[in-house]
């Protein structure tokens, strides 16, 4: 059983039972490494060897259990931020090879990163099994009508492909395809509130893979149609659970904490009461969102109602004003007033003195 496992239990006996057990971010504690890392898709050095596989990858919305199993890794250096993962696949099959196409119409791995965690900002890498990479960089998520920067490149990424079996030959079976990736600090760093190495502290990030049933032509493989010619929904497998089948609600990836200690010494993360709080407030910031006539229904309950959380009261304020509305509260544990506007941003003010 491994340290991550053990954190992720005691948070679902101690986390207000508001929030369901899927809806429990995943943790990964990335260590530091002085060992130079080759991407060649295979993860052979000792680093590598050393740090722990991340849990299984779930089902999108946290009940279902994928048909094949996923899990990745995670170090970094003073220059990149490297990621490996597996996939277990009978059929490795790819067909697109033009950067910045939509690489989830294959089969893909997808990495997705919020630096500062206020959900605005964020990136998202996909790559397929031909090494074909899509970055792109979103200013919001969709609800917000955020702009999507299909245009932007993380300038200096590595990454490669290693499969175990044959791509896209359909008359054998295959093991698994592994990707392995290196991405700079530099890049990472246009997102995020400074422009240091995140030592010691943590990132909210997520990964998701895409996998489609498949059918033959001529031993081509393809996306498999229905019998109206309806391309069959995807599966959609992810490291921390987002409970509803869209990766882009930033409040619901996992968290990642960079640490500076030695591979050899175990680290437990504990993801910060606050955070616990800013879930109850995207909770009810996505109700208030598409409440339309409902809203000062919504309004009123909220702002009636006290609640609980670690033993500790609650207010919830949602303020309305000429430019929108906010909810907010202060934190019973850090003193911090946390406050999502009605753009969908976090935001977080000490409190003044």
């Amino acid at each position: 059983m491994t340290i991550n496992y053990i954190v992720q239990i005691i948070f679902l006996m101690l986390v207000p039972l508001f929030i369901t057990a899927q809806n429990i971010p995943k943790t990964y504690v990335a260590h530091n490494t002085t060992e130079s890392i080759h991407i060649d898709g295979i993860a052979s050095e000792t680093s590598w060897k050393n740090v722990s596989w991340s849990s299984d990858f779930m089902d999108i919305e946290g009940s279902k259990k994928p048909l094949y199993r996923t899990r990745m890794k995670m170090i970094w250096d003073a220059e990149y931020l490297y990621f490996y993962a597996q996939m277990e696949e009978p059929h490795i099959w790819g067909t697109l090879k033009q950067r910045d196409t939509i690489i989830f119409y294959n089969n893909d791995f997808e990495i997705f990163i919020d630096p500062d965690g206020d959900t605005h900002n964020y990136m998202e890498f996909e790559m397929n099994a031909l090494n074909t990479v899509w970055d792109l960089f979103l200013t919001k998520p969709y609800r917000n009508s955020g702009k999507v920067l299909n245009g932007w490149d993380i300038q200096g990424l590595k990454s490669a492909v290693h499969i175990d079996g044959t791509l896209n030959n359909s008359t054998d079976k295959d093991k698994n395809w592994s990707v392995e990736i290196a991405i700079p600090w530099s890049v990472l760093n246009e997102a995020a509130t400074t422009s240091t190495v995140p030592v010691n502290h943590f990132w909210r990030i997520n990964f998701s893979r895409v996998n489609w049933d498949y059918h033959l032509t001529d031993g081509d493989y393809a996306r498999k149609k229905d019998s109206k010619g309806k391309f069959l929904s995807e599966y959609n497998w992810v490291w921390s659970p987002q409970g509803v089948i869209n990766m882009h609600e930033p409040e619901h990836w996992g968290y990642v904490y960079f640490s500076d200690a030695p591979v050899s010494e175990a680290i437990v993360f504990e993801i910060p009461k606050d955070e616990h709080i800013k879930w109850m407030l995207y909770e009810k910031y996505r109700e208030l969102l598409v409440a339309d006539d409902n809203f000062d229904i919504l309004y009123k309950k909220v702002s009636a109602a006290t609640t609980e959380i670690f033993g500790k009261p609650l207010k919830l304020t949602i303020d309305q004003h000429v430019t929108g509305w906010t909810i907010w509260t202060v934190s019973p544990f850090s003193g911090k007033t946390l406050l999502i506007d009605a753009d969908g941003k976090f935001k977080s003010y000490e409190k003044q003195k």
